[in-house]
């Protein structure tokens, strides 16, 4: 799926500035850009890298329409820049990591190389789809590791979400580890198992709560999941449930489950679960919903309460607490030749020239550090810290892999794109590879990453020359 229109899916300096660089002949300079982020979002202690290949096959439709260029005569655009974009199209370009991987900040994590003009023009595009699907990517990995690999987590956040952002929500969510969605949209489009219950304003369309069960159940008989919070949960819903569970199980049928929406998630899930367990019902799930996030279910987890199935929405969609990846494009190199942006803080200074990332491992195959590696480089036996620079890392005898694969090749797709099977496979393999001490909740460890000795002198001898 791509976005329809993706020319004009930009900020207006973006195309102010692809204007100035074609009336100045600047244009068909050799740029070369990174994709990056500075700081990790939920005060977590990593991130889950998705929207590659909606980037690409999106990247790949850029054309100025008949309608975007009317528009941009009527902005006062000059006749021979809307001539050039008549015939645009994206001949760049990209490397990246795979989607689905474990990443962390200040790494060039995709990497985009063309003319000055087509480089520059993707960026907002870029940036849109990578950092939004990076961010609930994460979110939703985060959720699913605080229910644990047994429980199923769905994704119920279009109506919470802002805007058409939930249709892409949905996906990110998936490939963080969730097992499906109430969102029937993305569902179809991106081939993910659907599903959901009732609401409640199905118990109160009857004139009784068991005729609503038995209403539902006639109908699925095969998949009844009972919504039992509308009147009185242990009073009347659980009850009932167990009513037309009985009354299924004589036509052959079994109760799927029931689901919470309200009160005190821990309390009643314990008591249904006895409940139904004394009515000979031990396999019925139990599902709960309503503002849960990783934190409330790592309550709910750390009172034992015996949930099978936690529906997440908003806090899922909005990216609560950290509304937005900070991932910046910053150019890398002109012409072939490195260059940097300055700023006072050190940490915002870019790392100059086309990079790569290696990955170092453990004995065991788990990640052990980042290093980024100006792309002359072959090998290094050490790295050193990007802000403190005297802190250093012996990198000696360890194996490591290359992260950055060539995804586009002067507009063409190198690689066949993988499915959402295998994104969610490999998302899945590969953060079994990074250390708990990097997965918990309040101060996770900070994973290494470091810059060669080459890319260091690199970076200070810009700086050196700026202040000569």
């Amino acid at each position: 799926m791509y976005i329809d229109h993706p020319a004009s899916f930009t900020d207006y300096y973006e195309l102010t500035m692809a204007q100035g660089y074609y009336l100045s002949g600047t244009y068909q300079k050799k740029a070369s850009f990174d994709y990056f982020f500075r700081k990790v979002p939920f005060q977590g202690g990593y991130v889950i890298f998705a929207g590659l290949k909606e980037l690409i096959d999106t990247i790949k439709h850029i054309t100025f329409s008949e309608e975007e260029i009317a528009y941009l005569k009527s902005e006062g655009f000059a006749d021979s820049f809307i001539d050039y974009l008549k015939n645009f199209s994206f001949k760049g370009s990209i490397w990246s990591v795979r989607e689905g991987e474990i990443v962390f900040p200040n790494e060039p994590i995709l990497r985009v190389e063309g003319n000055l003009l087509e480089t520059q023009i993707i960026e907002t595009l870029l940036l849109n789809i990578l950092n939004f699907q990076s961010l609930i990517a994460t979110k939703a990995a985060r959720i699913k590791y605080a229910a644990g690999e047994n429980s199923t987590v769905l994704d119920f956040g279009l109506r919470r979400a802002q805007g058409l952002a939930g249709i892409h929500a949905t996906r990110a969510a998936i490939i963080g580890g969730f097992d499906g969605t109430s969102n029937v949209y993305s569902a179809q489009r991106f081939n993910i198992p659907a599903g959901g219950t009732m609401a409640h304003s199905w118990i109160q369309s009857f004139e009784d709560e068991i005729t609503a069960f038995r209403t539902y159940s006639k109908y699925y008989p095969e998949s009844a999941n009972l919504l039992v919070d509308t009147y009185d949960t242990l009073g009347s819903g659980v009850p009932n449930a167990i009513i037309v569970a009985k009354e299924l199980r004589e036509k052959g049928y079994e109760l799927k489950g029931i689901r919470l929406d309200s009160g005190d998630l821990a309390y009643f899930s314990k008591k249904a679960r006895q409940m139904l367990d004394d009515h000979g019902f031990p396999k019925v799930k139990i599902a709960a919903s309503n503002q849960l996030d990783e934190r409330v279910i790592a309550s709910l987890r750390s009172q034992d309460a015996p949930i099978d199935i936690f529906g997440v929405g908003t806090r899922l969609v909005t990216g609560d607490n950290s509304p937005a990846l900070d991932g910046v494009y910053k150019l890398s190199s002109i012409e072939n030749e490195p260059t940097l942006k300055v700023s006072e803080n050190i940490e915002k200074i870019t790392l100059p020239g086309k990079k790569k990332i290696y990955r170092y491992l453990n004995s065991d195959g788990s990640f052990y550090g980042d290093a980024l590696l100006l792309n002359t480089e072959e090998d290094i036996t050490r790295m050193h810290h990007p802000t403190f620079p005297a802190k250093k890392t012996t990198l000696e005898n360890r194996e490591f892999e290359v992260l950055l694969q060539k995804v586009i090749s002067k507009g063409t797709t190198e690689i066949e794109m993988p499915d959402m099977n295998e994104i969610i496979a490999y998302k899945k393999e590969r953060f079994a590879k990074l250390h708990s001490e990097f997965k918990r909740f309040d101060n996770p460890h900070i994973y290494k990453v470091g810059i060669s000795e080459s890319l260091l002198n690199t970076r200070n001898q810009l700086l050196n020359a700026l202040k000569d």
